[in-house]
């Protein structure tokens, strides 16, 4: 027996206000790791499995653990845990084997699924994806995807059996799609129940197979599906075509098709959440005297009075030009917009005297601000023109 010189909500690892089902949860995780079955001649770790069942025995049981709240571990040595089995711990009560019951599932490949594998199942979901560009995304639009989808079986119904015939109850499991068996074990009898290997869980066998689909139910074929793509969907979101998967099972719905839109890059534009980013150019005199001009936007183009004096890589906000949310289209994101000064290229002659004149002008502007800030003559710097 091992010490029980640690706290038994420690050896869980649960708080002592830990309910029934948190305290069985830890306890079934420890068990797994350390049972001997999984770790054969491991003494520290069937010393592990001892302890975690004998606090598990404890907790889990209102009485004891109202005692074991009181007077501590002392109150359960010398076998007070309980009665029979291995190490004093009675692992054939109902508790102890439905959790190695679940544990011999997991490790066996089998499961204690209570519910008949023969019994109306979902089928399986499918993926596929669809391209749109950047301004279907912001507004939404229609698209029409083609892809191969299984159909039921025009000539057997769906039976998968020859047109003549019908399927026949599966010998092995009696049409339950479960088989039971049992296995011997540390613990003792362990029942196990896992899905019926002649008949795959359906509960029936099919003798003579239906020559247009081999036995499925089903034909591949290509289909035409039209997909809604909501306004304000981002790069990689999903939309979910209900019941337009793989095939359910024993009368079962379809599985869902998700749609993964790609939004594809454009030239102006970027998106972040719902705000929309761009640059737009202005020229050099637009910079220093301030007026209107034109600035892309989804929208289409719009009129902004820049400010006179406006430096170059000034962000600037247009509100309610972004991209519209998912939950509400009314409701939209806004654009940003970097305003980016244009530096003349390609100048007369005349304009390049009007240039070099306006640089003269704005030099001795500063020189003269520079000089009536501080009451002193500035150093004498070398003019920079644009050339």
């Amino acid at each position: 027996m091992a010490e029980h010189s640690r706290d038994y909500y420690e050896v869980l690892g649960v708080d002592k206000n830990a309910d029934d089902a948190t305290i069985k949860k830890a306890y079934r995780v420890l068990a797994k790791k350390y049972h001997p079955d999984m770790n054969p001649g491991d003494k520290t770790a069937e010393e592990k499995f001892k302890e975690a069942s004998q606090a598990y025995a404890v907790l889990s049981d209102p009485q004891k653990r109202k005692q074991y709240d009181q007077f501590g571990p002392a109150a359960f040595e010398n076998g007070g845990g309980g009665a029979g089995g291995f190490g004093g711990f009675d692992f054939n009560s109902a508790d102890f084997g439905d959790i190695f019951g679940d544990i011999f599932g997991d490790i066996f490949g089998g499961g204690r699924s209570r519910a008949a594998n023969n019994g109306p199942m979902k089928g399986a979901n499918l993926r596929t994806q669809v391209r749109v560009t950047f301004e279907e995304a912001v507004f939404g639009c229609e698209k029409e995807i083609e892809l191969t989808l299984k159909d039921t079986c025009e000539k057997c119904h769906g039976t998968g059996a020859k047109p003549g015939t019908n399927p026949v109850t599966c010998p092995k499991c009696g049409g339950k799609g479960q088989v039971v068996f049992t296995q011997q074990s540390l613990f003792g009898t362990v029942r196990n129940v896992q899905t019926c290997p002649d008949c795959g869980g359906t509960g029936k066998i099919i003798k003579d197979k239906c020559p247009d689909c081999y036995g499925t139910g089903y034909i591949a074929r290509k289909k035409k599906l039209q997909v809604s793509i909501p306004a304000g969907i981002d790069n990689g979101q999903m939309v979910r075509l209900r019941e337009k998967g793989e095939p359910g099972t024993n009368g079962g719905p379809r599985g869902d098709l998700l749609v993964e839109v790609v939004v594809s890059r454009h030239p102006i534009f970027q998106r972040q959440d719902y705000n929309i980013y761009s640059t737009a150019p202005i020229s050099y005199a637009q910079a220093a005297l301030g007026g209107d001009v034109m600035i892309d936007t989804i929208d289409g183009k719009v009129v902004y009075n820049v400010k006179p004096g406006t430096q170059t890589d000034t962000k600037v906000r247009l509100k309610g030009k972004g991209v519209p949310t998912l939950q509400r289209k009314d409701v939209r994101g806004d654009h940003y917009v970097t305003l980016v000064v244009q530096v003349p290229t390609g100048l007369t002659a005349s304009a390049r005297d009007l240039l070099k004149q306006f640089d003269e002008l704005t030099g001795d502007s500063l020189h003269a601000a520079e000089k009536h800030a501080d009451g002193k003559e500035p150093e004498k710097k070398k003019k920079k023109g644009f050339f």
